[in-house]
């Protein structure tokens, strides 16, 4: 909390360098100028308590006490019933992923090959047809297509059909080959059981079969591209190349890139190259360790990495921009080269996966085996070597042909780019093989880092599991190709549904990490790029103010155990302009089944939350009438969180037409309705009566210059302004909980103030007003409350006008006398706590309120 008044107000005075000495006497002394700001602070802090009504509100809520009680939060159960139900959740999702796993695998073992097809033999439905254009769609011979009927399904938010599943095929793939048709003629059974999955579960999502050869078969069928939105989208998709399929197509790997970068790849195919290497990076999960070594006549790393690092996205960025770099120069030695790789792959003193271990060389070619190398570290085989031959040459392919076949490895051909990103990912075949062997052990089911969802359905996680081929080859042996992955989806915001927020007000928060320590939720978890296929992968003390003990907090939840920390910490505002301090209990446990862990902040005055219990249906009638839109010329504008009172209540970002269905609801229904949330909705009218309250009784029976606006959020959702036309203006979220100064205020003790913010097309952002605001305490029982935020807008060159008048009236000898208008000898102006102006008595100055006028760095 803030120490006192002064670290949220100062006034900073500049002495000019025109100033005259001899005819405005010396500068003000440093007590003169604190005898100025104490004065204007005992006028804004008069100003705001009674303009604002905060002793007001709080004696409204002391007085009503009868129409609520005062609830505990209880931290570890909270946190342990919200794991549970999160296990829950991910457990039933893991039930339908193993049926279809071993559902597929059944009907794969039972598929005849065949060579030809009939026109009728195979049919589906491909989700890359124009369905406004049928006659575009082309059908291949051997199958024919079907056209679904689509409507708008409000969960996936895009036309669905549940009668059907649809198939995706890259565009690099002829969709008429053998293989591609014999894929779809076995795959087609797995739309029954898409089917069964979805009765049992109504609450699925996405459920996907993503093979080895590229074709993905997904439920419910969607049109891939909707036109409507995104009329010229280049479908790049390749099912082979999702976060979601790399990581349960292959072990764990760790990965040395080894890169040719000798005089004679210059050119063409060191472009080549270079563009293939960055597609091996981009197979490559978080569960994976990579580096990236050039060798010519030595070797040495690209980046500033001197060993395999973990291959997330910040890693694999920074190798990326080392490998454009990439010169050729110098002759090929393989052995410096190989020698080099041996020594990083084999390095026990660095964090690795220790499972798969490979060698991945780029050349154009040469006459060097480096068997020597080989026989040194690879006698056992436990590394695979993988080889590529790029560009188009004259060389001998024979010496690196060699050098795969020897170490278990695999060669292939990229003489173009159009061959780079399907001989990159083919290793994953190879790669697959021990899980196939392994049979049932290998069968895991594996939660994915959070992405966003290729079909817009959002940020989610997915459950994965590998497909095995179980046929046998001629000679008996088992056949040790992985099929591909079955995958189904879980969005964020199932499980934010699952750990409900508002009872523990705006600055209480749940989130939940991985084992790498990424967070799955977060209220900081939000995508940077909003097209981009990679993970969105936040490490827990990037979403934080990092301290030693967050750092401990992390290290046990990735180790599974539960706990409990007291401690102050540092908190960045919503608007990430401000850091205050606040003290958090942090609660964590485990998600049993799982390798995620949970955990709940909750600030020192969130330990109790007020439950409404409005019973006389009189008194609901009476609060409800408040939120009418004809009542907001008598007790202000009003504006209502768009959440999820009701399932009949469509949320809507217009304030508006959301209080209309609100409103329009209750009239025909009472809020203890079935398909409502009566806590929320009985809660929300409380704050609205109260609130009301205050407007009509309070706020509207006075009379102060200099005031803009006077405004209440509360943490029941109700957000009401005054007089209305101030409300017309408002731009803050009607979402109480996304408040900046709101979460704030409640953090600091004092009034905090909050300039508007810079309005970058030069519009006048200080005719909006200074902010001011405190948070509303009440004491029940010994229990703490802070249900609500009150607050009031000055105008800035009204209150900079009547400090001028306070400094000049001030007594002053031979000094400079005050802060005036315009002077030429000082310049005053007012910060904020953050370093925004607030306000000066220069008129110059005044269009830039609300400027940062410090040195803009990065808040980490």
């Amino acid at each position: 909390m803030a120490a006192g008044w002064l670290l949220v107000f100062s006034l900073t005075l500049f002495q000019s360098l025109v100033m005259n000495h001899s005819s405005e006497g010396p500068f003000p002394s440093a007590t003169t100028i604190k005898s100025w700001v104490d004065k204007m602070q005992e006028d804004l802090v008069t100003l705001a308590r009674t303009a604002s009504g905060v002793d007001q509100l709080a004696a409204i809520y002391l007085k009503n006490r009868h129409l609520y009680t005062v609830e505990a939060n209880n931290p570890r159960q909270l946190v342990e019933i919200a794991a549970r139900d999160i296990e829950k959740l991910l457990s039933n999702r893991s039930k339908a992923l193993v049926r279809l796993a071993k559902e597929a695998e059944k009907y794969q073992a039972s598929h005849q090959w065949r060579d030809e097809f009939g026109n009728n033999d195979i049919i589906y439905y491909n989700a890359k047809d124009d369905q406004n254009d049928p006659e575009k769609n082309d059908t291949e011979s051997g199958s024919q297509k079907i056209r679904p009927v689509f409507e708008e399904d409000p969960v996936f938010r895009r036309q669905t059909s549940y009668q059907h599943a649809a198939v995706h095929i890259p565009t690099d793939i002829y969709e008429g080959s053998t293989i591609v048709l014999n894929e779809l003629n076995w795959t087609a059974a797995l739309d029954d059981v898409f089917k069964r999955n979805r009765e049992e579960d109504p609450t699925l999502l996405w459920q996907v079969f993503g093979s080895a050869t590229g074709l993905a078969r997904y439920y419910p069928a969607s049109p891939w591209v909707d036109k409507s939105r995104t009329p010229n989208k280049i479908d790049l998709y390749d099912v082979r190349r999702r976060p979601w399929y790399i990581q349960g197509a292959a072990s764990p790997k760790d990965m040395l890139i080894l890169v040719d970068a000798s005089g004679s790849v210059s050119g063409l195919t060191l472009k080549l190259i270079r563009t293939s290497v960055i597609e091996m990076l981009e197979t490559l999960s978080d569960d994976d360790f990579v580096n990236v070594v050039s060798f010519n006549n030595n070797a040495q790393n690209v980046s500033c990495f001197n060993h395999l690092v973990q291959a997330n996205v910040r890693n694999k960025k920074k190798l990326k921009e080392a490998v454009y770099k990439i010169s050729a120069k110098g002759i090929t030695d393989y052995k410096k080269g190989f020698s080099y790789a041996f020594e990083q792959l084999l390095n026990h003193s660095v964090s690795r996966a220790n499972c798969n271990k490979i060698i991945m060389l780029f050349t154009d070619g040469g006459e060097e085996r480096a068997q020597e190398i080989f026989h040194k570290y690879n006698e056992d085989k436990k590394v695979r070597v993988f080889t590529f031959s790029v560009g188009q040459h004259n060389y001998d392919k024979g010496p690196i042909q060699w050098m795969a076949c020897e170490n278990k490895g695999y060669y292939y051909e990229i003489p173009s780019i159009g061959a780079i990103r399907i001989n990159t990912q083919e290793y994953l075949d190879v790669l697959g093989r021990p899980m196939v062997l392994a049979g049932e052990k290998a069968k895991q089911v594996q939660w994915t880092n959070v992405y966003l969802d290729a079909l817009e359905l959002g940020l989610v996680i997915t459950g994965t599991l590998p497909v095995f081929n179980l046929t046998k080859e001629q000679n008996g042996k088992i056949n040790q190709l992985i099929l591909g992955v079955m995958g189904v989806d879980v969005s964020l915001e199932d499980i934010k549904k699952l750990t409900p927020r508002f009872t523990l007000c705006p600055n209480g928060y749940y989130f939940a990490i991985d084992p790498n320590g990424y967070v799955l939720l977060h209220p900081n978890l939000q995508p940077k790029n909003p097209k981009s296929q990679e993970p969105v992968t936040l490490d827990f003390l990037d979403a934080e103010l990092e301290n030693d003990i967050k750092v401990e907090i992390r290290k046990k939840m990735i180790d599974g155990e539960s706990g409990e920390k007291t401690f102050e910490t540092l908190v960045k505002s919503q608007d990430e302009r401000y850091i205050d301090k606040g003290n958090r209990t942090y609660t964590w446990t485990a998600v049993n089944g799982t390798d995620y862990s949970l955990a709940l902040v909750l600030p020192s005055y969130s330990f109790y939350y007020i439950k409404a219990k409005i019973e006389e249906s009189i008194t609901q009638a009476r609060y409800t009438e408040t939120l009418k839109l004809d009542h907001f010329d008598e007790a202000g504008y009003t504006f209502i969180a768009p959440r999820e009172y009701c399932n009949d209540v469509k949320k809507s970002d217009n304030n508006t037409e959301f209080l209309l269905n609100f409103n329009e609801f209750i009239d025909r229904h009472t809020p203890s309705s079935s398909s409502c949330n009566t806590d929320m909705v009985i809660r929300v009218l409380l704050d609205a009566g109260f609130t009301n309250e205050l407007a009509q009784n309070y706020w509207s029976k006075l009379s102060l210059d200099g005031v803009v606006a006077q405004f209440v959020v509360t943490d029941g959702g109700i957000t009401r302004v005054f007089p209305k036309r101030a409300g017309e203006d408002w731009l803050e979220n009607a979402e109480t909980y996304e408040v900046s100064f709101y979460k704030r205020s409640l953090d600091n003790d004092n009034y905090i103030f909050t300039a508007p913010y810079y309005n970058k097309s030069g519009a006048n952002s200080y005719e909006t007003g200074i902010m001011v605001s405190k948070a509303v305490e009440i004491t029940i029982n010994g229990k703490l409350l802070k249900p609500a935020v009150v607050g009031i807008k000055i105008d800035p060159n009204s209150w900079m006008e009547n400090f001028t008048k306070t400094t000049i009236k001030s007594l002053c000898n031979s000094e400079i006398c005050g802060c005036e208008k315009n002077s030429m000898h000082v310049d005053c102006v007012i910060l904020d706590d953050g370093g925004f102006l607030l306000m000066s008595n220069r008129d110059e100055y005044t269009p830039q309120v609300c400027i940062f006028l410090g040195t803009e760095q990065e808040i980490k």
